[in-house]
């Protein structure tokens, strides 16, 4: 295993295991007092009016998948553009012209998928 790797490695365990931790000294010597006050529903200091489990519709949950899957590009684009220099010089130093064919592939397939989702009417909030 290479010493980044475990390095990686042993941030993440240490990491999980401070989470852990806290959660559980907070449940341990946390205060436990329920009241029927405590245990009421909360709206923002407004008395709840109705039930709270009213359906949400499906295209709520197609939105924000959506809203997911597009915004997901960030993540992959943004690292590109700001070593895009670097990356499109030649072979020995960067990759060439593969850098500015990949990521046009990457963006034209992410293209496609919101002209089909377009298309479909899945944006369409009536």
């Amino acid at each position: 295993m290479s010493g980044s790797l475990a390095a990686v490695l042993a941030l993440g365990a240490v990491a999980t295991a401070l989470a852990v931790a806290v959660v559980a000294v907070s449940f341990l010597i946390g205060p436990h007092r329920p009241t029927p006050v405590k245990e009421s529903t909360y709206e923002s200091g407004v008395v709840p009016i109705g039930s709270a489990l009213r359906r949400v519709p499906v295209r709520f949950y197609l939105v924000a998948t959506l809203f997911i899957l597009f915004d997901i590009e960030a993540v992959y684009l943004f690292p590109w553009a700001v070593r895009f220099r670097e990356l499109a010089r030649p072979a020995p130093v960067g990759i060439g012209a593969d850098a500015v064919i990949s990521m046009a592939v990457f963006l034209g397939v992410l293209f496609l998928g919101l002209v089909h989702v377009w298309r479909k009417g899945a944006l369409r909030w009536d």
